[in-house]
């Protein structure tokens, strides 16, 4: 978020004071955010044709908005502000200016969570390039459930075409997009002479019983790395061999192609590393849930489930480093194990990098644990939360579950903002996590 210098002086002439937000899926051709500052460009000409001015911009730059659970720090900064009706610093604000509404939402559960936001108090505006929108009106909404449905009806058949792609370069046996697969060329075609030999022993290696945690610190005492940088490690090693690809063979989100006049396997144009007959072996050595076929690319889990949190905080921490001109990065930091360290065994950290986040920002993943529970429950139980005692002994006591924990932290927390430490050997500062409090407006006191 940025906060425009002259707002003030512009809402003292009776101006109305509004948000200018902006959102792009993509940014990696020129990776400038042009695409982001142009709609910020034409933001401010429609606030200032309807009497509006711009006091904050919101920007999400390289993020979409099409599936569940995509990130959009942007935009939940932008529903935050707007539910208290004033930017961080106090400046009002009263509205919203974008260029589409698809840049908004497109999906119903954030249309819903946009509408509640900017209606939440009296006297808010919906701004675009067509003019200002009544958003509490019976017209106005209906035009926004209108233009959800374009845009959920332009998602689906932008999704099936692009699955239509992929599907048709697959039965044509044309070598998978994406990055360059370890084991063949930049043509991804020809093998690379040193990566493939290394695959094929491997196979080999393994089907004669050699455990697959020996391969990868094999590789790894070799320096091998990965075709974008990372490190070998057992799960990475075991999608290289049991990869229908290593064969010659040709699948497609999960599911190996047929002819369908021959029922046997469509093969790919590019050059095998390994016998049909040795990838069914190297396959059958391992559980199915850890095979390519339900791990790779486009391929469903084995279960349908995704893997739970290992860790307390998980999903609940924010970056707080300085990151884009005076703003915080804000993205979600996860969790790590770090096995050279007993006093941090594991630390949370900002996974983002580039337009996605800073990366930089690292914190002891037990001094947040601790600063939370310290948090839920204060010394001398005075605090803006007071849990009941039946919690607070359960926790203390070891007899809450992890599962509940997070409950008990979800009930109470929005978020954790973490603030960057300070390089040197120094000791823990349990003030670098900030609470973000639920209801901060009012934050409920319970009863013992």
């Amino acid at each position: 978020m940025h906060v425009m210098d002259n707002a003030p002086e512009s809402a003292g002439r009776g101006l109305i004071p509004i948000a200018s937000y902006a959102r792009t899926s993509e940014d990696f051709r020129k990776r400038d955010a042009h695409g982001v500052n142009n709609q910020h460009r034409i933001n401010e000409r429609s606030a200032r044709e309807q009497g509006c001015v711009i006091v904050a911009t919101y920007t999400d730059n390289g993020r979409g908005a099409s599936k569940s659970g995509s990130e959009r720090p942007g935009f939940d900064q932008l529903l935050s502000d707007l539910k208290r009706g004033a930017v961080y610093d106090g400046k009002p604000l009263r509205g919203v200016v974008a260029v589409a509404d698809d840049r908004l939402y497109r999906r119903a559960e954030d249309f819903a969570r946009f509408i509640e936001a900017l209606t939440c108090q009296p006297g808010r505006v919906h701004v675009d390039q067509n003019g200002i929108r009544d958003p509490y009106s019976k017209e106005g909404l209906l035009k926004a459930v209108l233009s959800l449905e374009v845009a959920t009806a332009e998602t689906e058949i932008r999704g099936q075409r692009v699955r239509n792609w992929h599907w048709s370069r697959a039965v044509d046996g044309v070598p998978h997009s994406g990055p360059r697969p370890f084991g063949w060329q930049e043509d991804r075609i020809a093998l690379h002479p040193v990566e493939a030999e290394l695959v094929r022993k491997a196979v080999e290696d393994r089907i004669a019983g050699k455990p697959v945690r020996a391969i990868a610190i094999e590789w790894c005492g070799l320096g091998v790395r990965g075709t974008r940088g990372g490190v070998p490690n057992p799960q990475t090693v075991t999608q290289v061999m049991t990869a229908p690809r290593v064969c010659g063979y040709r699948a497609n989100r999960g599911a190996l192609l047929l002819d369908p006049d021959t029922g046997l396997p469509v093969l790919g144009q590019w050059q095998a590393i390994v016998t049909p007959e040795q990838w069914q072996a190297v396959c059958t050595t391992f559980a199915a849930g850890s095979l390519y076929m339900h791990r790779g690319s486009g391929a469903p889990r084995l279960t349908g489930r995704k893997a739970g949190p290992r860790y307390l905080a998980s999903a609940f921490l924010r970056c707080g480093a300085e990151f884009g001109p005076g703003g915080i990065c804000n993205h979600r930091m996860g969790g790590c194990k770090r096995s050279n360290s007993k006093k941090s065994p594991y630390v949370y950290l900002c996974s983002g990098g580039g337009t996605r986040g800073c990366g930089r920002c690292a914190i002891s993943g037990p001094l947040v644990d601790d600063a939370i529970e310290k948090l839920l429950f204060p010394e001398g139980g005075e605090g803006p939360v007071r849990l009941p005692e039946s919690i607070r002994e359960r926790w203390m006591s070891g007899a809450m579950d992890f599962d509940e924990r997070r409950k008990v932290i979800a009930s109470v927390f929005k978020c954790f903002v973490i603030r960057p430490g300070v390089k040197g050997n120094r000791p823990w500062d349990y003030s670098r996590v900030t609470p973000v409090w639920k209801w901060a407006d009012r934050v409920p006191v319970h009863a013992a």
